[in-house]
């Protein structure tokens, strides 16, 4: 259920990364529903990279969005999992400022209708850095989607109420009221 105060939406710049050893910007179907979501909700891309799954290639990526004053959210897609190339939440975890610890037990709660148990394999994790969101989801597409359904349509919309995340993320943040 979605409550929405009566306010000017605040579009949000978002960096949309993808984390795959085997697809490439024409086959990443996951970053695109990111892509398409987000620019459908009123936001703006900010940077969209495919990266392979290489630990510190992933932190220096997430940690230079994190830097840039423009990137407020950063999307990661893949990498989640429990193969041995799996190394997103080890790539991004170190760079977090505060873990948002409920992100992924709410992304698991809500996929287990799609998925059953295997929800509990499923990494999935957001944090605050340096005032940006940074959320860490698994590959698939249908994991993309339910995340942007569930959790994060709402959460990057300053009017949704009682609370978001657009308060405190650099630049909106002082301007934004929780009311």
């Amino acid at each position: 259920m979605s409550h929405k105060a009566e306010a000017a939406f605040v579009p949000l710049n978002i960096a949309v990364l993808t984390v795959s050893d085997t697809r490439s910007l024409e086959t990443d179907t996951s970053g695109q529903l990111f892509v398409d979501r987000l620019t459908a909700a009123g936001h703006t891309l900010a940077a969209r990279m495919l990266l392979k799954d290489d630990l510190y290639k992933i932190r220096a990526q997430v940690a230079g969005w994190i830097a840039e004053d423009q990137v407020q959210v950063v999307l990661i897609t893949g990498g989640t999992g429990f193969t041995g190339r799996d190394s997103t939440p080890e790539a991004v975890s170190c760079l977090l400022d505060k873990q948002v610890d409920g992100f992924g037990e709410l992304f698991r709660q809500i996929s287990v209708a799609d998925i059953g148990t295997s929800t509990i394999q499923s990494r999935a994790l957001a944090g605050l850095a340096n005032g940006t969101l940074v959320c860490c989801l698994p590959g698939s597409t249908n994991a993309c989607r339910t995340a942007w359904d569930g959790i994060l349509a709402e959460q990057l919309d300053n009017r949704h109420r009682p609370c978001n995340f657009v308060p405190h993320l650099k630049a909106v943040g002082a301007c934004e009221s929780r009311g």
